[in-house]
């Protein structure tokens, strides 16, 4: 490539870059817009509400006229549901401050939450919508990534084996990761894998599935992920070991390995992925890394085999339960449950040492 067609590239990238930004301040531009005018039909609603009568008849009645007249005059996209969800969005969010923030007298967008996205944290209890809200804006989640996630039940996941000020944390400042226990969730859900509960599968395409959607993978294991490599080879005295996932966490600046099994973990599979942590932790691990943590994914947990095989002190190697369909409220109370049997025979089991 010659000079003038470098100038040229360049040249092009520099207006390429105008473009796209003035596009994202444009549409930023207009959902600002329509969150205010929608907030501010919702709040007209609500007093008109207020001054008028308080039967549930009064109120429907009120939006069907206002419906009626608004397409009419404006077309499509102010039906009934559509003026109810303005109403509500007015009462989740009196304050238009949970919203926007003031820049020189002018209201602004906190993050890239559209409608889309408020439409569906409105229908969540106060503390979930407060984590899903940080993390939607914090990890960019377009409406369809939020939704997914919702349906996850990612809040109850993540919340599942914390006390009750560990949940009330997840609610005003979203996932926060200190520890590894922190990064790791259990259960892993891969429904957009799109393959059968089956026990005909193979690790081999499980693995190949998970890295062809590698984005949503990304996603699904949360922040601070960053892949590095498949089938990292380990050679020790002519004999060839393959881990199966290797991945870089740039928040707790560390290796993670992760091995698929399709099939209940035993303690074999805890011993192939302990060679593993310790051969990262003494030929891969650069000055700066903390510990490399060793992460099992497979279709059944043995937390029993775990904890004799691995001793309490483990703080390196996990595992966790996947499945191909999102899980239902019933699935998460039992796991739940299980979690919290967990804790308490702990607990007493410190009660009764100390």
């Amino acid at each position: 490539m010659n000079s003038i067609e470098l100038n040229v590239e360049e040249l092009y990238s520099r207006i390429h870059s105008h473009l796209s930004r003035a596009k994202e301040n444009v549409l930023r531009s207009i959902d600002t817009e329509l969150l205010i005018t929608y907030w501010n039909i919702g709040k007209e609603i609500v007093e008109e509400e207020q001054k008028g009568s308080k039967r549930a008849e009064y109120g429907k009645a009120l939006i069907q006229n206002i419906s009626d007249r608004l397409t009419k005059e404006f077309g499509k996209g102010y039906g009934k549901s559509t003026l109810n969800d303005m109403r509500k969005f007015y009462i989740t969010y009196p304050d238009l401050e949970n919203i926007f923030h003031t820049v020189r007298g002018k209201l602004m967008m906190h993050s890239q939450l559209s409608w889309a996205h408020y439409r569906l944290l409105m229908r969540l209890p106060k503390e979930q919508r407060g984590f899903y809200q940080i993390e939607a804006a914090q990890n960019k989640w377009s409406s369809r990534e939020l939704e997914r996630q919702m349906s996850s039940l990612l809040f109850e996941r993540l919340s599942k084996s914390k006390d009750k000020e560990g949940v009330l944390a997840l609610s005003k400042k979203g996932q926060e990761i200190v520890t590894p226990q922190d990064a790791i969730k259990d259960p892993i859900i891969l429904e957009f894998l799109g393959l059968p509960e089956s026990n005909l599968l193979v690790e081999s395409d499980v693995e190949e599935a998970l890295v062809s959607q590698l984005q949503h993978f990304l996603i699904e294991l949360g922040k601070g992920f960053a892949f590095v490599a498949r089938q990292k080879r380990i050679t020790l005295d002519g004999d060839h070991f393959y881990a199966d996932l290797v991945f870089y966490h740039t928040i707790l600046k560390c290796y993670i390995i992760i091995d698929i099994k399709t099939r209940k973990l035993s303690h074999a599979d805890l011993g192939q992925i302990q060679l593993y942590v310790n051969y990262f932790d003494k030929e891969e691990v650069t000055e700066g890394d903390n510990p490399t943590i060793g992460l099992i994914l497979c279709t059944q947990k043995n937390d029993t085999v775990v904890k004799y095989m691995l001793g309490d002190e483990n703080k390196q190697i996990f595992a966790s339960k996947y499945q191909f369909h999102l899980p239902t409220e019933h699935e998460l109370e039992v796991e739940i449950n299980r979690e919290l049997q967990k804790i308490q025979t702990n607990f007493k089991v410190m009660s009764n040492e100390g």
